[in-house]
C-alpha cells in the first residue's frame, strides 16, 4: 500500500447511523490550521468544526432510540474517561518526586508546610505535577491533584473499576465516586484491601445510585478494616469547624463541618421548628424559616419560649456489632443487652467465639455506615438519655427492627413494649414453648410484618414498618428521607391495589405526583419490597429496600439464622 492510499481508520456506530472515517496522507494546509481564516472564505460563510447533530440528525429519532443514543454517550464518556486515566497516569510517571528539591536542598518545601484539603501531593509524583496538569486541563491546582489522584487510583489499584470504565460497563461519575471514597484510605492502607472493598462493591455498582456506591464502599471498608476507619474518624472530629464564605447579592454561606449525627440532629430540629411556624401560618418559605430559626436559637440562647422538639436518630445494627467490641469492650457492660450472651440452643456464636468476638459488622446512624467503637459511643450517649438500659428518651420514641440475616429482608418492626409483651406471652399455639411431642423447641413465628386492612387509609404499624424498610423516597436515584415521603399505593387503591405493606411504598411528593399524574410511567413492586420503574422512553430501573440483598450479592445460605 502506498503511503498516499487511504485506510478505513474507524467507523462509529451511531445506533441507526454509522459514521466512516477514511485518513488520507495530505500535505500542510495553507492557513496553517484545522479551520480556514475568515478571509479565504467566500462572504458570509463562517469556518466551524462539523456537527455531530448534523451527521446524526436527532429529529428522525423515536422515543425509544433517543433514550438508546443517551445511554450510548455515556458508554463513550466512560471510554474517553478511561483513555484520560492513562494519560494522566502515564504523564504522572514522567513526572517523579526524585526530580523535586528534596528536605535539606535550597528551594525544597518547608517539612511544616502543610497543603490544606485537596491540594496533598500525589505520593511518588513531583509536587509540580499538579501545577502542569491544572495549565494543561485550564482548571483549579486543587482540581489536577483531585484528578490526578483518582487516575491513579483507578489505573494501579482500582483495576477492575477502571477496566468496568474503559469498556463503557461502568460511567465515569460512578468510578470517580467509588474512588473519591477510598482515596483517603489509599493513604494508609494496603492496596490489597482496597481490592477487596472494590470485588464486593463493584459487582452491584451499575444499579446503585453514586451515594448509595458511597455508602456501600464505606461500609465494605468498615467492615474490612474498622480500627482504621475510627482513626479517620477521630482525626475528622479534631477537624470540626464552622467557616464563612461571602456569596454574591448579599447573602453568605455558613459552613459546618461537624460529626454526622451532631449534623442530622441539628438540622432535623430546624427543620421541626420551620415546619410549626409553616403551620402557624406563616407563608416563608421552609428554607427561610429554618434559617430565622437557626439565627434565633444561637443569637438569643436566652429565649425559652419555644416549644420542645424531639431529633430522631436512626441506628441500626446486627445484634453481632452490640455484642462485640474492641479491647475486650462489651455493649452489655451499657445494659443495652442481656448479660447472658449463648445461643438458643446453648451452642457457640457462628464466628467461633463463645464471646462473640468476631469481626463485627458495620452499624447504620441514619443511614450512614459507622463502625462498632463509633456505634458504642453512640450508645453511650443514649444512655445518659435513658439510663438504665435499651429504651426511649424521654419525649422521643424507640422502634426495633428485625430482619432476616441472610437476605437482609426486613421481617417485623416492634416497639420495645410490644417485644418485651410478645416475650413474656410467647407462642399462642405453644405456650410452654414446646412443640406437641414436647421433645423439640418451638419456632412459631410470633412477629411479622403488619396485616393488609380492607380500607384505603394505612395502618400506624404499617407506616412504621414500610419507612423502616424503605428509609429514603424508592425512586431511582431520590435520596429524600422516608418522614418527609408518602406512602403510595404502588398499584392504586381505585384498581384493586391492597393496602398492604407488599403494595405499599415511600415516594417523596414530586415523585408521588409523578407516579400519580405523568403519563407513560410504570411502578411494580414484588413482595420483598423490589420496586421497578420504567419511563415513557422505555427504561427501567430497580431499587431494592437498603440491606436486602440483590441478585449479584453473595448470601451465604449456611449461616444459621440467631432467630
Amino acid at each position: 500500500m502506498s503511503d498516499h492510499s487511504p485506510t478505513l481508520d474507524h467507523v462509529f456506530d451511531g445506533g441507526g447511523f454509522g459514521v466512516g472515517m477514511t485518513v488520507i496522507p495530505v500535505g500542510a494546509l495553507p492557513w496553517g490550521g484545522d479551520l480556514p481564516p475568515a478571509d479565504v472564505l467566500p462572504a458570509g460563510v463562517v469556518a466551524r468544526p462539523s456537527r455531530l447533530g448534523e451527521m446524526l440528525p436527532v429529529t428522525s429519532r423515536e422515543d425509544s432510540s433517543i433514550a438508546v443514543e443517551l445511554q450510548r454517550i455515556t458508554r463513550l464518556e466512560a471510554q474517553l474517561a478511561a483513555y484520560r486515566a492513562e494519560l494522566v497516569t502515564e504523564l504522572a510517571v514522567r513526572r517523579p518526586d526524585a526530580a523535586d528539591r528534596q528536605p535539606g536542598e535550597p528551594g525544597a518545601a518547608s517539612p511544616g508546610w502543610a497543603p490544606g484539603p485537596g491540594g496533598e501531593q500525589v505520593p511518588g509524583v513531583s509536587e509540580f505535577f499538579a501545577d502542569e496538569l491544572a495549565m494543561i486541563g485550564n482548571c483549579s491546582r486543587t482540581a489536577a491533584t483531585t484528578l490526578a489522584e483518582h487516575c491513579l487510583l483507578l489505573t494501579r489499584v482500582l483495576t477492575a473499576t477502571w477496566a468496568a470504565l474503559a469498556d463503557g460497563r461502568l460511567d465515569w461519575p460512578r468510578a470517580r465516586a467509588l474512588a473519591a471514597e477510598l482515596a483517603a484510605a489509599a493513604r494508609e492502607v494496603e492496596p490489597g484491601l482496597l481490592a477487596q472493598v472494590e470485588a464486593a462493591v463493584l459487582p452491584r455498582a451499575h444499579r446503585l445510585s453514586i451515594r448509595g456506591l458511597q455508602a456501600a464502599a464505606r461500609t465494605e471498608l468498615l467492615r474490612l478494616d474498622p480500627a482504621a476507619a475510627d482513626r479517620r474518624r477521630k482525626r475528622a472530629t479534631r477537624d470540626a469547624d464552622v467557616t464563612v464564605r461571602p456569596l454574591p447579592d448579599g447573602m453568605a454561606e455558613l459552613s459546618v463541618f461537624l460529626p454526622h449525627p451532631m449534623a442530622t440532629t441539628i438540622h432535623q430540629t430546624l427543620d421541626r421548628y420551620a415546619r410549626m411556624a409553616k403551620a402557624d401560618g406563616d407563608e416563608h418559605r421552609i428554607g427561610q424559616l429554618r434559617v430565622g430559626v437557626l439565627y434565633d436559637l444561637i443569637t438569643r440562647p436566652w429565649d425559652t419560649s419555644r416549644a420542645p422538639v424531639t431529633a430522631t436518630l436512626t441506628v441500626l445494627a446486627p445484634l453481632g456489632t452490640l455484642r462485640t467490641g474492641a479491647a475486650g469492650h462489651d455493649a452489655c457492660a451499657f445494659g443495652h443487652l442481656p448479660a447472658d450472651h449463648r445461643t438458643g440452643t446453648g451452642e457457640t456464636p457462628a464466628d467461633g467465639c463463645a464471646g462473640g468476638c468476631g469481626r463485627a459488622e458495620p452499624a447504620e446512624a441514619d443511614g450512614q455506615p459507622i463502625t462498632a467503637a463509633h456505634l458504642r459511643d453512640l450508645l453511650e450517649q443514649l444512655d445518659a438519655l435513658c439510663p438504665g438500659g435499651l429504651q426511649a428518651p424521654a419525649g422521643g420514641a424507640l422502634h426495633l427492627a428485625l430482619t432476616d440475616p441472610v437476605s437482609g429482608r426486613l421481617r417485623a418492626t416492634v416497639t420495645h413494649a410490644e417485644l418485651e409483651r410478645l416475650a413474656r406471652r410467647g407462642c399462642p399455639e405453644h405456650p410452654d414453648g414446646a412443640t406437641r411431642n414436647g421433645t423439640e423447641t418451638c419456632d412459631c413465628p410470633v412477629l411479622d410484618r403488619p396485616s393488609p386492612v380492607d380500607r384505603y387509609r394505612h395502618t400506624p404499624a404499617q407506616e412504621r414498618f414500610v419507612t423502616t424498610r424503605d428509609r429514603t423516597c424508592r425512586h431511582p436515584g431520590c435520596h429524600n428521607r422516608a418522614a418527609w415521603a408518602d406512602l403510595d399505593h404502588v398499584l392504586a387503591h381505585a384498581d384493586g391495589g391492597a393496602t398492604a405493606c407488599e403494595n405499599l411504598c415511600c415516594l417523596c411528593r414530586r415523585h408521588h405526583r409523578l407516579k400519580t399524574h405523568a403519563t407513560g410511567w410504570t411502578f411494580t413492586m414484588t413482595d420483598d419490597g423490589t420496586l421497578t420503574v420504567t419511563t415513557p422512553s422505555g427504561v427501567t430501573r430497580t431499587t431494592r429496600p437498603p440491606g436486602l440483598a440483590g441478585p449479584d450479592d453473595p448470601v451465604d445460605h449456611d449461616e444459621p439464622a440467631p432467630f
